[in-house]
């Protein structure tokens, strides 16, 4: 019998271009395009395409890679989102595992595990923020922390000086899908953070259609003291 390699997963024979490439750049790695248009058999020219329309979608990015003397090559591999594309196992024990907590020990329970997720959740964040003196970069610090999480995150300042922290991916939709309290507990997590003084509201969410999730971030103002009579 001959040996079988991690090449045997192509069994799940991705049909379209893109599909291929996406199956190519997963299963070997980041790859130039002449590489990715010989294992396709089509001309590289075919190939730029393909990527350039792939990293539209924010499913590839590229870099440069030194291979030996002369200049870096250009080479390209899977984003976040990329890597969402193909099947997740997690995801399915995450809802399986919810379900069970659910089915077996009831809402209370299942309120209790997402309290004590978003309690650790928040210790690490709270690091991240620790040192910062502004608003302006802790709000950058944790959209930093929510990138490197596989969120997409990013952020920016606002004509009216607020911030929007916004998330193009999600990476526990299957998760957040089956419990919402995921999504609350999310940001419940961003207020107490921010701290009392910091107003955070959601003002897109992926769970009710939107294309990507955001908050909008701005110090609380107070109101005026009332005088005396």
């Amino acid at each position: 019998m001959g040996n079988k390699s991690s090449d045997g997963l192509e069994n799940s024979s991705p049909r379209s271009a893109s599909e291929r490439l996406l199956f190519l750049l997963k299963a070997h790695g980041p790859q130039t395009c002449a590489a990715l248009a010989a294992s396709l058999q089509i001309t590289a020219e075919a190939v730029r395409q393909q990527v350039i329309r792939l990293a539209a979608e924010g499913l590839v990015d590229s870099g440069s890679e030194r291979a030996g003397v002369g200049r870096p090559c250009q080479v390209w591999k899977l984003t976040p989102a990329g890597e969402a594309t193909f099947p997740d196992r997690h995801a399915f024990v995450a809802t399986q595992l919810i379900r069970n907590i659910r089915n077996q020990f009831g809402e209370v329970a299942l309120e209790q595990v997402l309290h004590a997720h978003a309690g650790d959740i928040e210790h690490v964040y709270s690091e991240e923020l620790r040192s910062a003196k502004t608003l302006e970069e802790k709000v950058r610090r944790l959209a930093e922390a929510r990138a490197r999480e596989g969120y997409m995150a990013g952020w920016h300042k606002q004509s009216d000086n607020t911030f929007l922290l916004f998330e193009n991916h999600c990476p526990i939709t299957a998760a957040a899908t089956a419990c919402q309290g995921f999504c609350s507990a999310e940001l419940n997590t961003f207020r107490h953070l921010f701290g009392h003084t910091v107003q955070v509201e959601r003002s897109e969410h992926m769970l009710q259609g939107a294309r990507r999730c955001a908050y909008t971030i701005r110090p609380k103002r107070h109101a005026p003291a009332k005088k005396a009579k």
